[in-house]
């Protein structure tokens, strides 16, 4: 308001013009006293006119900007909110979780067990890794914000605020336990809430900042999900899912190294020691060929144990044979010096994990 009087004091004060008594002549020469007193009449109206003109023109500014600025700020409708929650849980890790749930189930009915069971198991490890995927992205979203892969996450452009992505958490990872209580068993109700814990605990509040080998002991949370499986079933554990366990266990440095390799410059930004980032080339490349042939040998101790038959142990040489040809020749085109191309290692992984436990998963459901 102060603001508006200085502008109309000022507009007033260098558009009217001086007043002058002499400037009266002829005729009217005498009236000089009169002519004066009506003339300071017609300046003080003409302040008033140009004060309330000067008012009208600054208050249709202001709400012509604010207008503006109402129409430039972003509204975020429920679908887009919707979609910023759904992406604190990770759908994409989310999907190769549930590929090593449900084939554990078969192959521990030893046929297609029963369909509600089967929902309500991948209903219930949805919501745990879920769970687990938002505390991490809460609890990280101070390096996510230095990382180009990560910099377009929720909590990162604000599509989230921290206490909404950590409730979301909680509520998760409280329902998940809860659900799985309910529609399973106690076992896989403790599993899947340890697995929680340790993803979060220990993989991101204690491992990740502080040693390369970060990946190796935090993956482990990633292989509880054979465990659930199996439980869900069978009220109880057996080395079969025990194999599984280690098989992920193997199976994550070799497909999470090279992936490190690839946004090295994000990871030295970050802070974050994860060995695709604190060796060269031909150190991780090496590391990646040792743990592909341990995954692949774990992988075959499978077929005397659990008596799998002739689809899966092909399966098992083959699939496994293409994940270890793909690590040797990251090792190779490193050592040489070219551009070791790690993401060919990164989705090579995936696609073996994925068609090893369809194998699984259909070997059972064959009689031979």
């Amino acid at each position: 308001m102060k603001n508006l009087f200085r502008r109309v004091a000022a507009g007033s004060s260098t558009t009217l013009p001086p007043h002058d008594p002499d400037a009266a002549s002829g005729p009217f020469r005498g009236s000089r006293t009169a002519g004066s007193a009506s003339t300071h009449a017609l300046d003080l109206g003409a302040v008033c006119t140009r004060a309330i003109a000067g008012a009208m023109d600054i208050m249709t500014t202001a709400g012509a900007g604010a207008s503006t600025d109402s129409a430039r700020r972003p509204r975020r409708g429920v679908g887009r909110t919707i979609r910023a929650y759904v992406a604190l849980t990770k759908p994409r890790v989310l999907e190769l979780l549930l590929v090593t749930t449900v084939p554990v189930m078969i192959l521990a009915q030893g046929g297609f067990p029963n369909l509600w069971l089967v929902l309500a198991t991948v209903i219930g490890g949805s919501m745990s890794a879920g769970s687990a995927a938002a505390f991490n992205m809460y609890l990280d979203r101070d390096i996510d914000a230095h990382m180009q892969r990560t910099e377009n996450r929720p909590l990162v452009t604000g599509e989230v605020s921290p206490r909404g992505a950590l409730i979301f958490a909680w509520t998760l990872a409280v329902g998940s336990t809860a659900w799985l209580l309910a529609t399973t068993n106690w076992l896989a109700a403790t599993l899947s809430a340890a697995a929680i814990f340790f993803y979060v605990v220990i993989y991101t509040m204690l491992l990740k900042r502080r040693t390369e080998q970060n990946i190796v002991w935090g993956g482990i949370a990633g292989c509880f999900p054979v465990l659930i499986g199996w439980t869900a079933v069978t009220g109880s554990l057996a080395w079969p899912p025990v194999i599984l366990f280690v098989l992920v266990f193997l199976w994550t440095p070799p497909h999470y190294w090279p992936l490190s390799m690839k946004y090295r410059d994000d990871y030295e930004e970050a802070e974050v020691p994860m060995l695709g980032a604190t060796r060269n080339g031909s150190q991780v490349g090496l590391q990646v060929i040792l743990y592909a042939w341990a995954t692949v040998a774990c992988s075959l101790l499978l077929i005397p144990v659990a008596g799998m038959g002739l689809v899966y142990s092909v399966s098992a040489v083959v699939f496994g044979g293409w994940f270890v040809y793909e690590s040797h020749r990251l090792y190779n085109r490193a050592v040489r010096g070219t551009e070791p191309r790690p993401m060919r290692v990164f989705h090579a992984s995936i696609s073996y994990l994925t068609l090893l436990f369809v194998a699984i998963a259909v070997d059972p459901l064959l009689p031979f």
